[in-house]
């Protein structure tokens, strides 16, 4: 999603797209680091209108996006956390600007949409946008999200029953029922959860009777991580994808 062609400063973009303060941004441009349109600009109060505009600082290219709306493919061993505890965080594989795009009243930078815990890989939604991160976390909105488990001990149809039926989990006050299971193997599932609960899969799974071993969210909505963002890489999503997201 992006502005609809009003006109800024190009001081203005940079601070908005995370290259720093605004005198640090000015300085960019001064100094001759970017350019538009393949030629250096040094006014920093140049105007450009900002829909579909390209630019570059250090040769890197950028696109100006009013919000920012990423996938990432969460690898192993990362913390969906902006003081991670023991292991690295999600934020450490992003590029600085996308760390650092300013916020009102809020940490600078994209939030992760959800979390995944430490051991957890797959899609990642991260923007900044505090109004699509309510939408997308509401309980009210039931976004399915679909996660590929690895469990312990061989399934059977008792154990997909269970998941299907609900089953109870502590300090909850009903049964937590998955809104699709399949066998995808002898010790895999295809669940499907439209909720959010602290490590829901883990506890679903040793309630109806056996452990998690890996898991991998590879869907939310109707966006599905692509087979060739690899564990690490980020993209930013389109409108197809937003719209996909909902489907």
């Amino acid at each position: 999603m992006q502005q609809d062609g009003g006109r800024m400063q190009l001081q203005d973009v940079l601070f908005t797209q995370g290259f720093g303060t605004r005198r640090i941004c000015a300085g960019l441009v001064q100094q001759g680091h970017v350019a538009v349109g393949g030629r250096a600009v040094l006014d920093s109060g140049a105007e450009f209108v900002t829909r579909g505009l390209r630019f570059c600082v250090d040769g890197t290219e950028w696109e100006y996006h009013e919000h920012a709306y990423l996938m990432l493919h969460k690898p192993a061993g990362t913390e969906c956390s902006r003081k991670p505890s023991a292991h690295p965080g999600v934020y450490t594989l992003l590029p600085a600007p996308l760390r650092q795009r300013p916020q009102h009243g809020a940490a600078p930078g994209v939030q992760a949409v959800g979390r995944l815990d430490q051991d957890t890989t797959g899609l990642l939604l991260l923007t900044d946008d505090g109004q699509f991160i309510h939408r997308m976390n509401s309980p009210r909105r039931h976004v399915p999200k679909v996660y590929e488990v690895t469990v312990k001990h061989p399934v059977d149809d008792a154990q997909v029953a269970r998941l299907l039926q609900g089953v109870m989990l502590q300090d909850e006050a009903r049964p937590v029922r998955a809104a699709a299971c399949d066998r995808a193997g002898e010790r895999q599932l295809l669940l499907t959860l439209t909720e959010g609960k602290y490590h829901q899969v883990k506890r679903m799974v040793a309630a109806a009777g056996n452990r998690v071993e890996a898991l991998h969210r590879s869907r939310i909505g109707g966006l599905a991580l692509p087979p060739d963002l690899l564990p690490g890489q980020w993209r930013w999503l389109q409108e197809a994808d937003l719209a996909a997201l909902t489907a």
